[in-house]
């Protein structure tokens, strides 16, 4: 860890949200294999980031309207990056797992094997 930021960790101060992370997400993003046809939106949350997009297919809303893809949560304490997926019928965010680095939660974002994300 570089020197500014650990005096920003022993400040207390969270390292997430931050620009450069949301931007490598949106970023990262343009690697997906479904949803090809819309742009997602990385939004800042405390302690993470939000990604929606509008529903292309049609299954979550019907009007194509803007939903909830993924959240992922930066746990500064563990080091560890937490992805949830929304339950759109029961209208919740469910834990879907961890990862030691962002990249390796965006990849499984992007390739999502079982629909559960990018529905």
């Amino acid at each position: 860890m570089n020197a500014a930021l650990m005096r920003k960790a022993k400040a207390g101060l969270v390292p997430h949200p931050n620009e450069l992370d949301r931007k490598r997400i949106e970023h990262g993003l343009s690697s997906r294999k479904r949803y090809l046809y819309v742009s997602p939106y990385v939004t800042p949350v405390r302690g993470g980031y939000l990604v929606e997009s509008p529903c292309c297919s049609r299954n979550i809303a019907k009007d194509g309207a803007l939903i909830d893809v993924a959240l992922l949560l930066y746990d500064g304490v563990s080091g560890i990056w937490k992805l949830f997926r929304k339950n759109h019928a029961r209208g919740i965010w469910e834990f879907y797992s961890l990862y030691h680095r962002l990249t390796s939660a965006i990849d499984e974002l992007n390739a999502d094997p079982e629909r559960l994300f990018w529905q």
